[in-house]
């Protein structure tokens, strides 16, 4: 059985549903303005330790970024959280409720999405989502438009009646998170969703994710896509070992990876020699591995692109770019998880 089906088979028992509007459930009265609570988590397998007393927290509306290498612990994480594995030590709980003791109204308040669509090939993008509402305990007529409303959203109304087989990767994305939205969720969590898709496909799902996040919706988002992660997080932590090495906003993490930089890259790449030159003791020049242009840090900011322009034009050098720069929360990533054991900061 798929995650998503595991995170909603539990619902049936309260009943069906009279409307296809179904309503959020309420919070437990541990429930606080984080949504999401991990505390000295730990979690092993075998001789294989994945989470190493991990913790972290996520406001109720905000999106969190999980970023971190192969094997770092970041699938684990949402797999406690979601209840499908159980830590070994620690707590951990979701919309107020403990992962462990309170795992039913967990898997009630959330949707699971992973890198792979969980559903049903031989079933049409329709017959899909009212499978789905039926499983969560709505009535027939209640399931069917409640996935009308879907398709619609999920501009999926054309392709409904194709077997899901027949779907595009981007189609197969959209009709999953769908099936995982047939009951509002409050938390819901996004295990590199866009893996493989094309750039058209991931546009629409950071749509997709913007709105969740209008609506109140509490969003955990791991990627391997950095540029992801810094569009659409309100925070981000970078998780390595099985630790957090690193928490904060895309442009705090960016701001411990090194200030603002001036590159310059000249019409003839011959002229670098000379723009070297002209920058002399303006700061520490370097020569990109392109050798097609030139960077030096920009710690004035403006005044500082203002006075490398002033001296290129000086030595009569022409330009294609001139510009400021700020580290790539690539660059900063590589240089986080590059770091040895006694450097990660606390």
């Amino acid at each position: 059985m798929t995650n998503q089906t595991e995170s909603t088979v539990s619902e049936t028992s309260a009943g069906p549903e009279t409307s296809a509007r179904v309503s959020v459930p309420v919070a437990g009265t541990a429930a606080s303005d984080h949504a999401i609570v991990v505390d000295a988590v730990e979690k092993s397998f075998g001789s294989v330790h994945a989470l190493r007393g991990i913790s972290f927290s996520a406001p109720t509306g905000s999106v969190l970024g999980v970023l971190g290498p192969n094997g770092a612990g970041k699938t684990t994480s949402v797999s406690i959280l979601s209840t499908l594995t159980k830590p070994d030590a620690g707590r951990a709980s979701v919309v107020g409720y403990d992962v462990v003791s309170e795992a039913a109204q967990v898997r009630s308040s959330i949707m699971l999405t992973g890198q792979y669509a969980a559903l049903d090939e031989m079933l049409t993008g329709r017959e899909n989502l009212v499978l789905f509402g039926r499983l969560m305990g709505l009535r027939r007529k209640a399931a069917a438009a409640r996935a009308e409303e879907l398709l619609d959203q999920f501009a999926l109304t054309e392709a409904a009646g194709r077997r899901v087989g027949q779907y595009s990767g981007g189609m197969r994305r959209r009709i999953d998170i769908a099936c995982g939205l047939v009951r509002p969720p409050r938390v819901v969590f996004l295990d590199e969703p866009t893996t493989g898709l094309d750039p058209v496909s991931r546009q629409s799902l950071w749509a997709l994710v913007r709105s969740l996040k209008q609506q109140g919706v509490t969003i955990l988002l791991t990627t391997q896509y950095l540029e992801e992660a810094d569009a659409l997080s309100d925070n981000i932590i970078v998780i390595d070992k099985g630790t957090v090495i690193a928490e904060g906003t895309a442009d705090q993490l960016k701001a411990e990876a090194g200030s603002s930089y001036c590159e310059v890259v000249p019409v003839d790449a011959g002229d670098v020699p000379a723009v070297v030159t002209a920058l002399a003791g303006l700061g520490e020049v370097a020569i990109a591995q392109s050798q097609d242009r030139v960077s030096l840090p920009a710690p004035g900011g403006a005044a500082t692109l203002s006075e490398a322009l002033n001296r290129i034009n000086d030595a009569g050098i022409e330009l294609i770019d001139i510009a400021l720069r700020r580290p790539s929360l690539d660059e900063v990533f590589i240089e986080l998880t590059k770091r040895p054991s006694t450097e990660i900061p606390a």
